[in-house]
């Protein structure tokens, strides 16, 4: 009960837009989704950081994947410690404590999620071997496979885990690179300024745009096959959110203001939280 009410508050402090939606989840569903999310996170944030060189982002990834792949019965809280030692005092919480969110989903779907955050570790640290170099459709493609694609397919596994819900595992895949495709768009400056751009060779705004919004249209359609339940729950409020931030930079907006935030949430229903 504590480290679920622990991960939930790191959870707010990392991503308020999917605490909103795994909030609402019943509780053994919600233990095993914030386990993946933060999973991904701690290693999302490693990939990301602008302190620590390729070279050892690489490494850090590696032996994630490989202290994952080793993994029993779950971890002891320090088990990654010594991997981390180097990086310690930068690092962020959501990171130093993968062991924890690793060991927080039920028993029963736990190798599952650390198979998919061992899976997308290595991939990670392939991007940042190779500086995230994307020349051609085909490299974007795997590379949002590798980050969001595969968080789809993760999260179909979920669904039917815990009440047999079927879903198009495509679809899925297009759920993920959608959201991707979006956080490209929306990040691309800050890309740039540390010298990565995820834009192909020739691509301009209007064509990732374009981009984002054919897999959009795959996860409309992920979306709108779910059953009432909580599959559908958690995948609107981020499908909405995706489609807001594209139609507001389309606009000429750097993201979405409170307001549109606010309206956007109440389409489904959720008026008792606020994202920041």
């Amino acid at each position: 009960m504590a480290l679920r009410e622990d991960a939930l508050e790191v959870l707010e402090e990392t991503s308020r837009t999917f605490y909103i939606p795994i909030s609402y989840l019943p509780l053994r569903l919600q233990e095993a989704v914030t386990s993946a999310y933060l999973c991904m996170r701690a290693i999302d944030e490693i990939e990301d950081h602008p302190s620590i060189d390729n070279s050892s982002k690489a490494k850090l990834l590696r032996m994630i994947s490989l202290k994952l792949q080793a993994a029993v019965d779950g971890f002891a809280i320090h088990d990654f410690s010594d991997g981390f030692s180097l990086h310690q005092e930068i690092l962020p919480e959501v990171s130093i404590r993968i062991g924890e969110w690793s060991s927080l989903a039920p028993v029963d779907i736990a190798p599952r999620i650390w198979d998919a955050t061992a899976a997308m570790a290595d991939r990670m640290a392939y991007w940042a071997d190779n500086n995230w170099t994307i020349q051609t459709e085909s490299d974007l493609n795997r590379y949002t496979f590798s980050v969001a694609g595969a968080v789809g397919l993760l999260l179909s596994d979920l669904w039917t885990w815990y009440d047999g819900t079927q879903t198009n595992r495509m679809q899925a895949v297009g759920f993920g690179r959608g959201l991707q495709a979006v956080n490209i768009l929306r990040n691309h400056t800050d890309d740039l300024a540390r010298g990565v751009d995820f834009y192909p060779e020739g691509w301009s705004k209007d064509a990732m745009q374009a981009y984002a919004r054919r897999n959009l249209a795959l996860a409309d359609a992920y979306t709108n096959a779910l059953p009432e339940g909580p599959a559908l729950t958690f995948c609107q409020i981020p499908l909405l959110l995706a489609h807001g931030t594209l139609d507001a930079l389309s606009n000429g907006k750097e993201k979405l203001s409170r307001s549109d935030v606010l309206a956007l949430i109440e389409q489904v229903g959720k008026h008792e939280t606020v994202i920041g």
